[in-house]
């Protein structure tokens, strides 16, 4: 996702005590699915805010184009806002394609962290429909993001507040409310991590974003292996690949060897958001260095 303006980041205290691994998933006997592959929607935001591609089309140009059989969405993108009708003719189109509906990026829909209740309060209603259309779709999760002003601690309580609060309405759809490293506070690990103990609630979650993260605040690899232990997803960003298919910013091994030694073993969702190649080439390059790790670290890690 293109980052929202970033706000001040207050420096963390001292790290918590290591937290407990709700998300463990058992080992495949498969090294072949060791962990599948999703295709992010912003990875063709250009395309679809040209009109190059329709929305409703996106589900068929994963399979076709991609050979993907997995998408998720991001809000921003959807026309009629997320209206039961438009939901349910891309639902139609999903199954027709055989493409399955992993989730939906939920932003622009206020802050769940918000000081004010009320507008707290509003904030997570205007999750709601999001909740619903993602329930529709089949999706497990809708990513939101966790805003707030105050001290480290107080923005720890509010937004843990606003989570829970979006959690207990969405128990009852069967759908998980995650959140990503997505700039500001959500992006220091101790943060996040302090408010999933907060939250409390088995339908809140992580996705760790392999970008994302200010060097000057949060080591990369540090900050996803801290966010695993609570992700229901996984997010392969990629700026930029080398002429041997590395991605040149961040060593897609090591983050990898992080995701799967944590016990994650569910889908990894592309999201291209480099500008020196075509969002298509883009894509191709990240799915082509995801599939040639999963071999070469299926030995190590499938069972």
């Amino acid at each position: 996702m293109q980052p929202e303006p970033r706000p001040k980041v207050v420096p963390a205290p001292e790290a918590p005590a290591p937290m407990p691994e709700p998300m463990r998933q058992p080992r495949l006997n498969n090294p072949a699915t060791l962990f599948s592959i999703s295709l992010a929607q912003w990875s063709l935001h250009r395309t679809l805010q040209k009109g190059e591609l329709n929305h409703l089309d996106f589900p068929k140009a994963a399979k076709n184009d991609y050979g993907i059989d997995a998408v998720e969405y991001v809000n921003g993108l959807f026309k009629e806002k997320g209206s039961d009708t438009y939901v349910a003719e891309l639902k139609k189109r999903c199954e027709g394609e055989g493409v399955k509906s992993i989730l939906i990026m939920c932003d622009g829909e206020g802050n769940l962290g918000d000081p004010d209740e009320f507008k707290r309060i509003k904030a997570v209603e205007n999750h709601h429909k999001w909740v619903a259309a993602a329930a529709a779709l089949g999706c497990h999760s809708i990513r939101v993001n966790a805003s707030s002003e105050g001290t480290f601690e107080e923005q720890q309580k509010l937004a843990a507040d606003g989570l829970r609060r979006l959690c207990e309405h969405a128990d009852k759809s069967n759908i998980n409310v995650i959140v990503e490293n997505h700039w500001g506070n959500s992006s220091v690990a101790n943060w996040l991590v302090g408010v999933m103990k907060l939250v409390d609630h088995p339908r809140v979650g992580t996705l760790p974003d392999f970008g994302n993260f200010d060097p000057k605040v949060q080591d990369r690899y540090e900050g996803v292996e801290k966010m695993m232990p609570y992700a229901k997803g996984v997010s392969a960003k990629s700026y930029e690949f080398a002429d041997d298919g590395r991605e040149v910013r961040m060593d897609y091994d090591r983050l990898l060897r992080i995701v799967l030694k944590a016990g994650y073993r569910g889908r990894i969702g592309i999201e291209w958001e480099g500008d020196k190649v075509s969002e298509p080439e883009g894509i191709r390059a990240t799915k082509k260095l995801l599939e040639k790790l999963r071999v070469d670290l299926s030995a190590e890690f499938a069972s």
